[in-house]
């Protein structure tokens, strides 16, 4: 049976693919965006990530291959990521594509955010021990620093005859020029996510959360580039430009108040679902996939998302291949599947995220025409443009530093 997903709400000025050039570096989940609007490019103005090693960096060593002999792959990834059928316990994609290939592949929910799964994994990869992953999902400003410390493989685009189906705007992203080392996985916003039945109103401002009627049942994402920034956007900061610490600190100061004062219950990566389907939490900073997958999953349409009229963020993940990987080619073949345009719109109508596969919005028109008209699935220039979806500008290496251990002081580590 076809995997449950829920229909996003409508809105009549979509219709076009997503045309955002690479410029700034954003988070898990933020996307590198010059948004084309009204025809022309207009600059969301950032600078863009730091570059990846330059020619002349140690030629990598790469383990020898084994995907002939040992037909597995092994694929880390965020929550609520992938196509699921509720009924078998299964993902109807992915057990398609070990039928049609004859590779074993094994899905793991174990990204809780970036910066805790590479903490984890890293010590290892440095190490060239195995990580129990054959590629692994990343944001763009994590993909980069993957990419910089050569804890990835190359890939081999001549193998994969559907890659050159990536997004035109996606192709040269700044981290990783000409696509030689990651692929997108999905894209998606980060907003305001509510249950509009509990709460009996509707959400449209970050101040209309902090009332009696939710405090202590909120909830915000670790990823700093997410909750800090949106309360950034909240405070007349255009978070492209060339803001700095004052602006940081004073959002953070916003996070740390509302936490002291008890609206926030708690501040968690992909796992603060679990508040939500359980009721501890109503409310809360949430990417925007996740709450159509938690209305299927719990069978409350009423969980409403929204870009807070300030504005909110758009992100890119990324898959890659560790360098502790012996079954690269076997990798290659599970990426190149999910790049078939009618491969790559099963899955979006499931996830609801931005797909970034040309052809399949066509796709997705031949079984579900108003679906395929979602600004979630394939938002216009017009629509990121109206809604002011920025991404979060690139931060040096010192002050991603300074910012990371300001937050982490605020989530209590």
């Amino acid at each position: 049976m076809p995997p449950r997903r829920l229909r996003p709400p409508l809105d009549p000025a979509v219709g076009g693919l997503v045309r955002a050039a690479r410029a700034s570096q954003v988070s898990r989940r933020s996307l590198l965006g010059v948004a084309a609007v009204g025809g022309a490019a207009a600059t969301l103005g950032a600078c863009a990530p730091p570059q990846p090693p330059a020619a002349g960096t140690a030629e990598l060593e790469l383990p020898r291959d084994v995907s002939g002999s040992e037909p597995v792959v092994r694929w880390s990834n965020w929550t609520a990521y992938l196509d699921y059928d509720e009924d078998t316990k299964r993902y109807p994609t992915l057990e398609a594509f070990q039928r049609r290939t004859g590779i074993r592949a094994t899905y793991s929910e174990d990204i809780e955010d970036n910066d805790s799964y590479f903490n984890k994994i890293a010590p290892q990869l440095r190490a060239g021990q195995d990580v129990g992953a054959d590629i692994f999902v990343f944001t763009d400003w994590m993909a980069n620093r993957v990419i910089t410390d050569q804890l990835c493989q190359p890939l081999e685009i001549i193998s994969m005859p559907n890659a050159p189906n990536l997004l035109d705007s996606l192709k040269d992203v700044s981290f990783d020029p000409g696509r030689t080392h990651s692929l997108t996985w999905q894209s998606g916003f980060a907003g305001i996510g509510y249950d509009r039945s509990a709460l009996g109103r509707e959400i449209r401002t970050l101040d209309d959360l902090w009332t009696e009627d939710l405090k202590g049942r909120i909830v915000v994402l670790s990823e700093f580039r997410d909750t800090v920034a949106l309360v950034m956007q909240s405070q007349g900061v255009d978070i492209t430009s060339d803001w700095g610490r004052a602006e940081f600190e004073k959002a953070v100061e916003v996070v740390e108040q509302k936490m002291s004062e008890g609206y926030i219950r708690r501040i968690k990566g992909n796992s603060y679902l679990e508040d939500l389907k359980s009721g501890n939490a109503l409310a809360g900073i949430v990417w925007s996939g996740d709450l159509f997958v938690l209305r299927a999953e719990t069978g409350n349409d009423d969980w409403t998302f929204t870009v807070p009229e300030s504005g909110g963020t758009l992100w890119s993940d990324n898959m890659m291949v560790p360098i502790t990987s012996t079954h690269r080619r076997n990798a290659m073949a599970l990426m190149n599947y999910y790049y078939d345009p009618a491969v790559a719109a099963q899955v979006a109508a499931w996830v609801n995220y931005v797909c970034p596969v040309q052809g399949a919005q066509e796709e997705l028109a031949k079984t579900d025409p108003e679906l395929a008209e979602s600004p979630f699935i394939f938002p216009s220039a017009d629509y990121i443009a109206r809604n002011n979806i920025q991404g979060f500008r690139a931060l040096t290496p010192e002050e991603d530093q300074e910012y990371s251990a300001l937050w982490q002081k605020v989530m209590g580590n």
